[in-house]
């Protein structure tokens, strides 16, 4: 095949999936609302176990991953491993979610009666109303499609599509149903972008106790600069014989300072500090910090407790290592 008929074949396959999906949207029924009002009214502690052979169980995995990163604890069981001892890790507070476009999967239909046994509720998402899966379930998705983009008609394609996102759909109406904020989100997803930004606070990631440079008031800037190299955050601060801030100099006083021509070994640092500065309080998001920094054009900050007090300091370097930036 030439580079048009490549194109021509991978577009086919794109019209015939999005097809799949704007008639599942057009056709959306009953059997959809009818398993998120059983998923929305499980038990407390019971969860959505995901089931499905092949390509559907594939498709079962990352659906049961996202049940259980938007508020819906989830996990898959592969039918197989399931007769084999792995049916334990059920119990009759679950809600089995079992995918098979045929209904027919040898290995799904054989755990059946463990279900029915102890009171387990199953939702089907099968193309087939009348086969086996479906007459034993309790609620039916409905994931047929008019065609699989496969020209040959064999390897699922837009019925996987289709399943895929009729698996987001659920997770996503049960996610509004049940409030689920971005800070809901995050708790789950420590590590990621969205997590570190919206819990990691500016006490987790600032430097403290001897790392903190400052001075007092009466030290000469020679005195200050010597600080603020050891700590090495671009500035100094200044502080009070209780440790409340009074003042910070940074590098750009320091230039401002010298192209003044002030003697630094004899100037006192309190002639030439900055008082009118910004700080961040420890309980902040460390997002909020870059906001702050991003605003006011500047790279550190010093972090204050109540009165002024000084209990850190942080800069940009800091909170990009960090990765909320």
């Amino acid at each position: 095949m030439n580079e048009i008929d490549l194109l021509i074949a991978a577009q086919n396959v794109l019209r015939i999936e999005k097809a799949a999906i704007d008639r599942a949207e057009e056709t959306l029924e009953n059997g959809f609302l009818h398993a998120v009002r059983i998923l929305l009214n499980r038990p407390n502690s019971g969860r959505v176990v995901v089931m499905g052979m092949g390509k559907s169980g594939h498709i079962g995995n990352k659906i049961a991953a996202t049940l259980a990163s938007t508020g819906t604890p989830a996990f898959f069981v592969h039918p197989a491993e399931a007769g084999h001892g792995d049916l334990g890790m059920i119990t009759p507070l679950d809600t089995v979610l079992a995918i098979s476009q045929s209904g027919k999967s040898d290995e799904l239909l054989r755990v059946l009666p463990y279900f029915k046994r102890n009171g387990i509720r199953l939702i089907a998402m099968t193309g087939n109303p009348d086969s086996p899966l479906a007459q034993h379930a309790t609620a039916v998705i409905s994931t047929a499609v008019e065609q699989e983009a496969c020209p040959l008609g064999l390897a699922p394609t837009a019925s996987t599509t289709l399943t895929l996102a009729l698996g987001d759909a659920l997770a996503v109406c049960l996610l509004k149903s049940k409030n689920f904020t971005a800070e809901d989100f995050a708790s789950t997803h420590p590590h990621g972008t969205l997590g570190r930004k919206l819990l990691v606070t500016i006490e987790d990631v600032m430097a403290r106790n001897d790392d903190v440079p400052r001075v007092a008031p009466q030290a000469t800037i020679r005195a200050a600069i010597a600080e603020m190299s050891r700590a090495a955050l671009g500035f100094v601060n200044v502080v009070d014989e209780q440790n409340r801030l009074v003042g910070i100099f940074t590098d750009g006083d320091l230039r401002r300072a010298l192209d003044q021509d002030i003697e630094i070994k004899s100037t006192v640092i309190s002639r030439v500090m900055v008082t009118n500065f910004v700080s961040a309080l420890p309980q902040q998001l460390a997002v909020e910090a870059v906001d702050l920094m991003e605003q006011r054009k500047i790279s550190s900050v010093p972090v204050v407790a109540e009165n002024n007090l000084l209990v850190g300091s942080v800069n940009m370097r800091m909170l990009l290592q960090a990765g909320v930036v």
